[in-house]
């Protein structure tokens, strides 16, 4: 395990630079961790967002010292991790006794989600909905489609995609392989967590935990930073509990901010080199006040109506979007940066590449020059690029 930042006494007020600084150090984004396998950090960020496949690949890229895909690949098909709707109504990666526990500890959060479908499960007996979906995706994992068709003849008045959500809400579903691996493709195809993994969840967790563990990854952090992270409600009497055994602080607003004594909290002028994160990264998404990442100038602009972008880091704070084109799309002519990929192993198809980035403001050249390096070496340990170009251009269009 990497040694965490030297960390610096912690004043009550807290900044959103050392908000900042304090969440990069346990997000592993100030240095990439070593020594961490990739199991280990997926525990230890308690999940990684995953609605497509590549984010979880892309984010411990950018936080593991020498991480490969296929290493995380690997630990999915041998179902030590598995994706499963938990945190948020969103599909996570996690490990596999996570998703035994995290998923009852957020149930009910799944259960009120679906008074907003009320009106389109008008006659659906939802027990007997979740007893008919469990015995079919026992006997053999079910695509979305095939969920929507098959419930659809059972109730034909209710609407088909509502049917779907409320099996998803109803049961812990997981989405199998190769659904999920690096470098393959599969249709989304559902079982339950206890079919996929041999072993059944256990009895909701107290929160308490957890509210530790999410204060590891992502604190100091308010009662409702918690609440947005996990979705739940009324966790105001967990952290009153947890109390005697937390520090406090104030942020500039006002809010009291929680932390564990030990956690790091380093100097607001720690050095955060930049940082290719994925689309939906938990970083980003994991407090209801977002300032410690996202600039106020920047606010919305990782997104445009339902696309969500991969954002880049500068200092620390969201200051950018990208993309990769490969194959056809990435022969066009060259602008920054181009050249001939250096050795090592690479985990794609090989091939050539464009990085494209778009910052939000003026780059200084040094600061560029670390954008060009680290993108460099995304290309080619991420891309499998043998050629590639690295270009300043627009993305969001």
């Amino acid at each position: 395990m990497a040694p965490h930042p030297t960390s610096s006494p912690t004043p009550t007020l807290l900044h959103p630079r050392d908000l900042n600084r304090a969440t990069l150090a346990r997000q592993l984004l100030l240095r990439r961790a070593s020594g961490f396998a990739p199991g280990e950090a997926v525990a230890r960020l308690v999940g990684l967002q995953g609605q497509n496949v590549k984010p979880p690949y892309f984010a411990l890229w950018s936080r593991l010292e020498g991480f490969r895909p296929e290493a995380l690949s690997a630990l999915i098909e041998a179902r030590e991790l598995v994706r499963i709707v938990t945190m948020r109504s969103t599909l996570h990666l996690h490990t596999a006794d996570d998703a035994l526990t995290l998923r009852p500890l957020v149930q009910a959060a799944r259960d009120r989600e679906l008074k907003q479908f009320r009106a389109q499960l008008a006659g659906v007996d939802l027990d007997r909905l979740g007893t008919a979906v469990r015995a079919m995706v026992e006997e053999r994992p079910y695509t979305m489609g095939e969920l929507r068709e098959a419930l659809s003849r059972e109730w034909p008045g209710a609407t088909p995609a509502a049917l779907a959500v409320a099996a998803r809400c109803r049961l812990p579903l997981v989405q199998v392989t190769p659904r999920g691996l690096w470098g393959r493709s599969g249709q989304v195809a559902l079982t339950t967590v206890e079919q996929w993994l041999g072993r059944a969840p256990g009895p909701v967790p107290a929160p308490d935990a957890t509210v530790l563990r999410y204060l590891g990854a992502f604190g100091p952090a308010s009662v409702k930073d918690m609440q947005t992270w996990a979705g739940l409600t009324r966790l105001g009497e967990v952290f009153e509990r947890l109390r005697p055994e937390l520090v406090t602080f104030r942020d500039e607003n006002g809010a009291e901010l929680f932390d564990l004594p030990d956690a790091p909290r380093p100097a607001p002028d720690t050095p955060a080199p930049p940082r290719f994160l994925p689309e939906f990264d938990n970083l980003l998404l994991s407090h209801a006040d977002r300032g410690r990442v996202v600039p106020p100038a920047h606010r919305g602009r990782a997104w445009k109506g339902n696309q969500a972008f991969r954002t880049l880091l500068v200092d620390g704070f969201l200051a950018g979007v990208w993309r990769i084109d490969e194959g056809e799309g990435a022969k066009a002519g060259k602008d920054r940066k181009g050249g001939k990929a250096g050795g090592g192993t690479t985990s794609g198809a090989g091939g050539a590449a464009v990085l494209t980035v778009e910052p939000f403001g003026p780059l200084t050249p040094g600061v560029r020059d670390q954008i060009v390096a680290e993108g460099e070496r995304l290309l080619v340990e991420m891309a499998g690029a043998t050629s590639y170009d690295i270009r300043f251009g627009n993305v969001t269009s």
